[in-house]
């Protein structure tokens, strides 16, 4: 796979390198959110195959589709890829804002998960 996507979202400090964990990926597309479902599955899948590589082991990777005013979401489990069956309006912003602040605050709590140990 190669390509670029248009909007990458990291929990990395980093501004100008991507480092891991890459949590989501935001495909952009003017004219049709089916058309740019096909390619932000294959960007979650990458950043999939990014976190793995550099030992960073992130259980779900989210993907959103929009045109600017629709919004659509995936993500990325056991390398299952579900779609949210809803469609999100650019005219409830708030909602969409939360839920791009659930996606990037989930990475805590599989960071949470994948550290935790049960006792002897």
């Amino acid at each position: 796979m190669n390509g670029f996507c248009d909007f990458l979202i990291s929990r990395s400090p980093e501004q100008l390198l991507i480092k891991t964990p890459v949590v989501a990926l935001v495909e952009a597309k003017n004219d049709n959110i089916q058309n740019g479902l096909p390619q932000c599955m294959a960007e979650m899948i990458a950043a999939h195959i990014f976190n793995e590589r550099k030992n960073n082991h992130i259980f779900q990777i989210y993907g959103v589709v929009t045109t600017g005013t629709n919004w659509k979401f995936l993500r990325l489990i056991d390398k299952i890829i579900e779609v949210d069956l809803n469609d999100y309006f650019i005219d409830n912003i708030s909602q969409i804002v939360g839920i791009l602040k659930y996606l990037i605050n989930s990475t805590d709590e599989q960071k949470t998960i994948a550290n935790y140990s049960v006792p002897d």
